[in-house]
């Protein structure tokens, strides 16, 4: 006989093992309830981590920017500022193996009339940039699957003593404006379509448009979710899929402003579609290269955005592509134009929502 607490109450050991069982169960049910839960802005590690993947964002858009210039081709720029977030993310939790960290949105240089997503392959035909060219520079980095995305816009070859000019000076001055009322709008109790509204009239006053169904993700732990997000310019079907919601404390979000001299309808043209995203659709692929490829998408990147440039042969990649892409296993990030002779400028940047304001 066991006995428990006091020499009077005794139990077998069978019972006892039963009792031992079940308390057991039940510690392992609540841990993995509490594991199960959503990390939030709620708590301070996962601040810190964002604040960390900022910092990195921040970092390289900076050295990128100093990257565009005439003569530097845009595949060694998007190559250069990929390579360095994987740099720099290296360093951070070297001795936790489980954390993951890297590339959240690959480099993109997107220029003049082209409205982003320009991430161009080794195999693709050079592309040089000139003096006076309007370039958007975009890019994402993750630590431990929490996002932090950065974009601005410059004229290459401007300064002080050349300024930009024109329609070129007043999109980027109405996306910087707007992007900064925007920030101030981010709050637990703001409602998507009201701040979709004033970007909108502050593009106006500028003579300006927001690009079409342009989308600010929610971000969430891994992913970029589309349950609560704020779209400009929305055409008739897009109001109907995109409801009205309000912001909720301790969210986090992107926000992108990307604005155009013309009328904000883009188009794709001949160039193609370089950068994917994991879906959260099923299909059971037949080609043993589609299925090879995309083992290698979910083991390096999960549901982050990725450039066919990370993959070490192209050619297959692009290959195996085409049946995760028909199943809808993989979305892409178009790359679309405005009309010839317009301007395109963007201001992209990561926003939490925290009790004392929003913190960018």
């Amino acid at each position: 006989k066991i006995y428990v607490n006091k020499p009077r109450v005794c139990l077998k050991p069978s019972k006892l093992q039963f009792i031992t069982q079940v308390v057991y169960q039940r510690k392992m049910a609540s841990r993995m309830e509490s594991s199960d839960e959503e990390e939030t802005a709620a708590q301070d590690l996962v601040v810190t981590k964002y604040k960390m993947a900022g910092d990195i964002a921040n970092r390289v858009l900076e050295k990128v920017v100093e990257k565009t210039v005439a003569g530097a081709q845009i595949l060694d720029i998007c190559a250069f500022g990929d390579r360095l977030i994987e740099d720099e993310t290296a360093v951070v939790y070297k001795s936790k193996k489980d954390v993951k960290k890297g590339v959240a949105f690959p480099t993109c240089l997107s220029v003049n009339n082209c409205a982003g997503n320009f991430s161009p392959l080794k195999s693709y035909p050079a592309v040089t940039l000139q003096e006076d060219q309007l370039v958007k520079i975009e890019l994402g980095v993750h630590v431990d699957g929490f996002i932090a995305v950065v974009g601005t816009t410059v004229v290459v070859g401007s300064s002080a003593d050349k300024p930009v000019m024109g329609p070129m000076a007043d999109v980027i001055v109405a996306a910087n404006t707007a992007s900064e009322i925007a920030l101030r709008m981010m709050k637990p109790g703001g409602e998507n379509t009201l701040v979709s509204d004033t970007v909108q009239k502050v593009a106006r006053e500028f003579g300006c448009t927001p690009v079409e169904g342009g989308i600010w993700h929610r971000l969430k732990k891994g992913d970029y979710v589309d349950d609560k997000c704020v779209v400009l310019n929305m055409n008739e079907a897009m109001r109907k899929e995109h409801k009205k919601v309000e912001f909720e404390l301790y969210e986090v979000y992107e926000v992108n402003v990307t604005l155009s001299t013309g009328d904000g309808k883009t188009r794709q043209l001949e160039t193609r579609t370089t950068v994917y995203k994991r879906s959260n659709e099923r299909y059971n692929l037949k080609m043993k290269a589609s299925k090879n490829f995309f083992s290698e998408v979910q083991s390096r990147f999960d549901y982050m955005p990725f450039s066919l440039r990370s993959f070490e042969d192209e050619g297959r990649a692009r290959l195996a592509l085409s049946e995760c892409v028909t199943h809808g296993l993989l979305e892409p990030f178009n790359v679309t134009y405005e009309k010839e002779g317009e301007y395109v400028a963007q201001f992209r940047f990561t926003v939490l929502l925290m009790p004392n304001g929003p913190l960018q």
